[in-house]
């Protein structure tokens, strides 16, 4: 054995560093997965609920919007592509607020500050809650953003947009007109 490797007690410590590294990064993984108390949505199930402050005071919770498509976009004022894809979702909001459809975007925001400056500077016209913990967004399975589930009127899920999407593109438009007319 050579000098650099030394034993303790029958173990070698080279092999003592290793397990003990692969216990703490088990030990991580467990308890991220194990506070992880829901599945992240999958397309054709139904998505996890949440209970979030509102803006406007009270609480908003997923289950609230029972009999509407539910256009849920996670973003951050720090975010330059949700910055960029905010006016579209605004315009989008607006085209079909009166048709069944409710967007609301949560902002993954540590600080409050931050957060209520951007939407006060931007006039902000959306339904905005404010996910600081980020567990709602770690729930939903939330790794990038902008990130956009959307469900139909039972609460399950329709489709998952990743990044920035041009809400009123014809595009998107003709699959949201689709979904409304499939009674989704």
């Amino acid at each position: 054995m050579s000098a650099a490797v030394k034993t303790v007690g029958p173990f070698r410590s080279d092999v003592l560093t290793k397990g003990a590294l692969l216990v703490v990064v088990a030990a991580f993984l467990g308890v991220f997965l194990w506070n992880s108390d829901q599945q992240p949505p999958v397309v054709g199930k139904p998505m996890p609920d949440f209970d979030l402050p509102a803006d406007s005071g009270g609480h908003v919770q997923m289950s609230d919007f029972k009999g509407k498509i539910v256009v849920l976009n996670f973003w951050a004022s720090w975010c330059q592509p949700c910055i960029e894809e905010l006016p579209s979702l605004e315009q989008f909001a607006r085209m079909y607020k009166d048709r069944g459809v409710e967007v609301v975007a949560v902002s993954v925001d540590d600080d409050d500050k931050a957060y209520a400056d951007f939407l006060s500077k931007n006039k902000v016209s959306l339904r905005t809650v404010r996910d600081h913990d980020k567990r709602t967004s770690i729930n939903y399975g939330t790794f990038k953003y902008p990130e956009t589930y959307i469900s139909d009127r039972n609460g399950h899920l329709l489709r998952k947009v990743i990044g920035p999407a041009d809400w009123t593109s014809d595009q998107m438009t003709a699959q949201m007109d689709e979904w409304l007319k499939s009674g989704n």
